[in-house]
């Protein structure tokens, strides 16, 4: 049986049908009971509080592999006092209660999915982001991240419990929030956007894609002890972005060649610099790894995955 932490969440729902779809037993944890899947082989453990010092013990009865989705994840406008404090609290200190009562339990494999962020904010051209890279985190999430792989790694090491780590860039796909749906919102009206001279490279991943490379790394005898960066293999500029999306519409987009520069300029006077960062700013990774040790390859383009995505906003 497969444990899916946070199955009510964008990326936790998805695989768990997933999981489902090809016949696995799934328990799923989440704070609610909610508009929450209904399957013969689904269970739901619901938790009121994602804490370093909860009791897992009925939770990870009957579990072989535990998929670790919950986190305090990155936000662009954040409110608390100490985020480094609050991002180590859920992500690292809860993360690694759960993995050191797994490792007692006799969990065979522990699939956690942390972030690119690990790696650093943005990249040189032909310089993408590989698993062998000097790390750098350059803000408290992805720093968080980096702990919890580290204090994983080493729980594999002391109990010999398998550990998976998977680092996404950008997941994007039916369900999306934030600044992708927002985009896309725009993109649906037709309104014109100042996106037109933009010609970075952003390394995305398809929600479908994720998934199925998690599923991968839940089956295959060789993800054991790994760290794998994940994307749809083929980076994207915003402006090709953003003209995608409007074909998947099947609406004309406006996209005003504003000069990058002033785009920072602008961003700057108003303290959203690290918004237009994302939007200018390049962040390719190298998914060789996946595909020579694993044998993974994307199951799904990105013009197909925003055909999905149009029908739910």
């Amino acid at each position: 049986m497969i444990l899916v932490t946070g199955c009510s969440g964008f990326v936790g729902k998805a695989l768990t049908e997933t999981l489902l779809n090809a016949s696995y037993q799934v328990r799923g944890i989440a704070r609610s009971v909610h508009n929450q899947i209904a399957h013969p082989n689904f269970q739901l453990s619901e938790i009121e509080d994602f804490s370093a010092d909860l009791d897992w013990t009925q939770h990870l009865q009957e579990i072989t592999t535990v998929v670790h989705t919950i986190a305090r994840v990155h936000v662009m406008d954040e409110k608390e006092q100490d985020p480094l404090a609050a991002f180590r609290k859920v992500n690292v200190d809860a993360t690694l209660n759960l993995a050191k009562q797994a490792a007692e339990q006799g969990i065979k494999r522990f699939v956690f999915i942390s972030s690119i962020k690990v790696n650093g904010e943005s990249t040189i051209e032909n310089r993408p982001f590989r698993e062998t890279d000097s790390i750098i985190p350059q803000d408290p999430y992805g720093l968080s991240k980096y702990e919890a792989e580290q204090g994983l790694l080493e729980i594999a090491e002391m109990t010999g419990m398998e550990v998976v780590i998977i680092r996404p860039p950008l997941i994007y796909g039916p369900g999306v929030k934030a600044n992708f749906a927002a985009m896309m919102k725009w993109l649906k009206k037709g309104l014109p956007l100042p996106l037109g001279a933009i010609t970075n490279k952003r390394s995305l991943v398809a929600l479908t894609n994720l998934v199925d490379f998690i599923k991968h790394c839940i089956e295959h005898p060789k993800a054991a002890n790994e760290i794998f960066l994940i994307s749809d293999g083929k980076p994207i500029s915003t402006k090709e972005l953003c003209q995608k999306i409007a074909n998947a519409y099947e609406v004309k987009t406006f996209l005003i060649p504003l000069p990058v520069k002033i785009m920072r300029a602008m961003a700057k006077t108003i303290g959203k610099q690290a918004v237009i960062n994302r939007l200018v700013g390049s962040l390719e990774v190298d998914i060789s790894k996946a595909k020579q040790r694993l044998g993974w390859q994307p199951v799904i383009t990105i013009d197909q995955q925003l055909k999905e995505m149009v029908k739910y906003h």
